[in-house]
């Protein structure tokens, strides 16, 4: 049987935003190998039908004893499995991975879901992440980028790729995220902040956001959602206190969220691949407010299903949530609409997942 071995940081992610193309794989006679640490969507990928492999992964920072044990091991499993080819998403798992398929001659497919702080700041560890770049993905078969944007790093970088493909990110499932009705108006306009809440996600400046807004218009509500990477608890729990905002903690399913609120806020200047929560968001027919920041900018017609702002400026912000306010029912109903609309036409994930089994078809 034909095997496909898979390199991934996290057990949600690789569920929730690939599931569709492993099944497509599986349904393709495929037998699929899942290697990442273990968390309870594991067991989601396993009544699919793939084998797991638990390898503990530190996502975050530059280890070198931890990431040379990471290198040896994907050289192991990859001997153990045999895999006709190796697909790859996040920095590690792109960069190790791609190392040990160079050296071993496997076909190697990573896809770029964001070039992390670390790539796109100019320092010391930015030269050796570019060298390690060049060296694990010049024999690649295929390179997936999430935009056009970090396309464009890598050729200004000289990191040579033998092929590449620009995908719509991880795409959305449109038949998981339907149109939902829009919620009813009036004063009670509902925002929501759905992110790991970290600096870099921009949450400042929707706290910053959130107090003067709901000071001119007490009415609105703004909810926040996401697990707390930072140092933000206790101002989150003060600002709630003072009802200023909702926060929920992480939520495993962000739908009936986005069914009771009338916009998505996005004020990121973290280096995105393709924002998932700006896609599932716009496919649920919601209005979206996001920072002219590649993997985000590109999901919003600014007027049209939402409004793009300058990043890390609160003031900005306010005044496109004001001009969003100020809209009738009927206005904010249409740039859902539009949304919507622009998410079957250019982000459904079926495009995904046709670019990834047209690639492994070719090794036939």
């Amino acid at each position: 049987m034909k095997k496909v071995l898979i390199l991934s940081n996290h057990h949600s992610y690789t569920y929730n935003f690939r599931k569709e193309v492993i099944q497509e794989l599986i349904d393709n006679g495929y037998k699929v190998y899942i290697v990442l640490p273990y968390g309870e969507k594991v067991e989601l990928l396993k009544e699919m039908g793939c084998e797991f492999i638990d390898l503990p992964l530190d996502r975050r920072g530059m280890n070198p004893l931890k990431d040379i044990a990471l290198f040896f091991n994907y050289i192991k499993i990859i001997k153990q499995i045999k895999p006709q080819a190796v697909l790859s998403y996040t920095i590690k798992p792109n960069i190790y991975g791609g190392l040990a398929c160079r050296l071993l001659k496997i076909p190697f497919y990573p896809n770029i879901t964001g070039l992390g702080s670390a790539v796109e700041n100019d320092s010391f560890l930015q030269k050796i992440l570019i060298k390690l770049y060049r060296v694990a993905y010049k024999n690649a078969k295929c390179v997936f980028f999430q935009n056009k944007d970090n396309l464009n790093f890598f050729i200004e970088n000289k990191i040579k790729i033998k092929k590449y493909k620009v995908i719509p990110g991880s795409g959305v499932n449109i038949n998981d995220f339907h149109l939902l009705e829009y919620p009813e108006t009036g004063k009670n306009i509902s925002f929501v902040f759905i992110s790991r809440i970290m600096k870099e996600k921009g949450i400042d400046q929707y706290l910053e956001a959130a107090s003067y807004i709901k000071e001119k218009y007490p009415e609105t509500r703004f909810h926040v959602l996401g697990y707390c990477e930072e140092s933000y608890e206790e101002k989150l729990k003060d600002m709630e206190n003072q009802g200023v905002i909702e926060y929920h903690g992480m939520q495993d399913d962000v739908r009936k969220f986005l069914r009771i609120t009338h916009c998505t806020i996005h004020p990121t200047y973290y280096p995105e691949g393709m924002s998932n929560v700006l896609l599932e968001s716009a496919a649920s027919g919601r209005p979206i407010i996001t920072t002219k920041r590649s993997g985000c900018k590109e999901i919003v017609n600014h007027k049209v299903n939402g409004y793009i702002v300058e990043p890390k400026n609160s003031k900005d912000l306010i005044e496109k949530i004001e001009t969003f306010l100020a809209l009738c029912f009927a206005e904010k109903e249409e740039m859902g609409l539009k949304a919507r609309k622009k998410i079957e036409e250019e982000f459904n994930r079926d495009i995904v997942v046709k670019n990834y089994i047209d690639e492994i078809k070719s090794l036939d």
